[in-house]
């Protein structure tokens, strides 16, 4: 049976993470989100919360502005050499190309789709409009997680942001451009669950 990897990059409240746990379960493989984040906290000793935070996008400190104009050989150094965030890359790289090596794969963001170039991965960018995306963080958030709808437009367009620059500072690409993916998928009107069925389709016919 040829292995499947499939690699999911996703503008936030777009429903990327949704259908990454989905398309996995429909081409029954295993999904690589919030596992990998348990596994590279494990590895390197951080906190979960600070590796989702600095496993996939650059923040608004001063040291991460830094970093992101710096090649990140020459990044703000942690005890070894290396910076706390490059540090948690390399980390990262190391278990996602352990894990696309070992057998069939959805992985969620963390430029996965550039570190397994090298295997050709079914590389799939998800993305909508900022008034559906807002809809859909409203629909999903708990009481205690309610914003004003000002406060979420801000705080949906800071963690693209962190995204993009993540990536970019890492791969030297940008994130939304459609040369690097093989299916853009743009869910501002349509029902995400009715999709999944589709690109699993597609995927099949592409491999």
């Amino acid at each position: 049976m040829q292995k499947k990897i499939v690699t999911i990059s996703r503008q936030y409240g777009s429903g990327g993470r949704y259908i990454g746990k989905k398309l996995s379960e429909k081409l029954g493989i295993p999904c690589y989100d919030e596992k990998l984040i348990d596994m590279v906290a494990k590895e390197s000793g951080f906190a979960q919360d600070f590796v989702a935070e600095k496993g996939e996008r650059m923040t608004g400190s001063l040291l991460f502005n830094i970093a992101s104009s710096l090649s990140y050989a020459n990044n703000v150094f942690s005890g070894n050499g290396v910076s706390l965030q490059d540090e948690i890359y390399f980390i990262q790289n190391k278990i996602i190309k352990d894990l696309a090596e070992k057998g069939s794969c959805v992985i969620v963001g963390r430029c996965a789709d550039y570190i397994l170039r090298e295997m050709k991965p079914y590389r799939i960018f998800i993305y909508a409009d900022l008034d559906s995306r807002i809809k859909r963080c409203v629909a999903r958030s708990t009481t205690s997680e309610q914003y004003t709808e000002k406060q979420l437009k801000k705080h949906i367009l800071k963690i693209d942001k962190g995204r993009a620059k993540y990536y970019e500072y890492y791969t030297g690409q940008k994130w939304s451009d459609k040369i690097n993916y093989d299916l853009c998928v743009n869910t501002t009107n349509i029902n995400i669950k009715e999709i999944v069925p589709l690109i699993a389709k597609m995927f099949k016919k592409g491999n």
